[in-house]
This record gives C-alpha cells, sequence and structure tokens, in this order.
C-alpha cells in the first residue's frame, strides 16, 4: 500500500509493516528523491530535506497505517503535538518510519521515529480525531462543516477512514 497526497513533497510512501497495535509497530518507507521541490530553495549547494516535509512523509504514513476505521467518520490530523530534529536528512535518502499508536480521549495518538541510515532523524508525535460526516446545516457536513476545515486547514491532505 502506498499513501501519495499534495503537500511540500512528491514522492510517497509505502507501508513495510501495517504493524498490530500493542505487539508490533506499523513500518513505512518513502525515498527523498533530489527532484524534490524543495531542494531548489532549501538550500542550493547544500540541500536538505526541510523538517516540514518530514512531518509530512510522517503523517502520510500514520494515515496509511491508522489502526481504526469507523464507518460514517473520517480521522483528520488534529495536531502536531511535538517534533525533535536529531539529524539531517538529505537527497536520495530513504526515509524509515515507525508508528506506535494509543487511543485516549476518543482520539489516536501516534509517537513516530523517523530515520535514515545514519541514524534516527526526527522523533514525531501526532493527534488525530474522527470527524463524523453527518450532515448539518446547509452546504455543511461532519462536525465543523467542510468549508469551515478547508479555511482553516485543518483538513488538508489529512483525510482517512
Amino acid at each position: 500500500m502506498t499513501a501519495a497526497g499534495w503537500g511540500p513533497v512528491d514522492g510517497t510512501v509505502k507501508v513495510v509493516d501495517p504493524g498490530v497495535p500493542g505487539e508490533r509497530p506499523a513500518r513505512c518507507l518513502a525515498v527523498v528523491d533530489a527532484s524534490e521541490k524543495v531542494f531548489a530553495g532549501h538550500f542550493p549547494g547544500f540541500a536538505i530535506f526541510p523538517g516540514v516535509c518530514v512531518v509530512e512523509y510522517v503523517q502520510r504514513g500514520a494515515l496509511a497505517t491508522l489502526p481504526e476505521r469507523e464507518p460514517g467518520g473520517r480521522w483528520v490530523l488534529a495536531a502536531v503535538e511535538s517534533s525533535r530534529f536529531l539529524s539531517p536528512v538529505y537527497p536520495g535518502d530513504e526515509l524509515t518510519s515507525e508508528y506506535v499508536w494509543s487511543r485516549k480521549d476518543g482520539a489516536l495518538r501516534c509517537r513516530a521515529s523517523a530515520a535514515t541510515g545514519r541514524g534516527v532523524a526526527a522523533q514525531i508525535r501526532l493527534r488525530f480525531e474522527n470527524r463524523k460526516t453527518q450532515t448539518g446545516r446547509a452546504g455543511e457536513t461532519g462536525e465543523m462543516g467542510r468549508d469551515t476545515e478547508a479555511r482553516s486547514g485543518r483538513d488538508r491532505g489529512t483525510d482517512a477512514g
């Protein structure tokens, strides 16, 4: 299974192991291609993959490995609770990520680590919330209404379910 989307990165994330919650983490792989558009300005002559792009790949992998899916709902990224960048990611690196899932207060939380062949590049914690797709007022769907979510940027590339 692969996960792609729109955003700051061009590549896709491949699910290597969907994992089993409480038993083993989910695992994904993304190849950071030298043709990624962000390298043109980050930084010419010494390309480094921006942290926000690492977070994007991790978020895509998280969506692809969600341990729960409910009919009539969709999981959306509600927060990047923390991010810690430990080493750079360069063009051509294979970025492997592992996901440990937990459930708290109705939300799914994910502790993720992303690594290259040189070691851990980032540790990231994400929180996903299930937005029911019930019909609200005219022109709106879901808890906040799709129009509101689109304006706030809360659902860009984060739908799953």
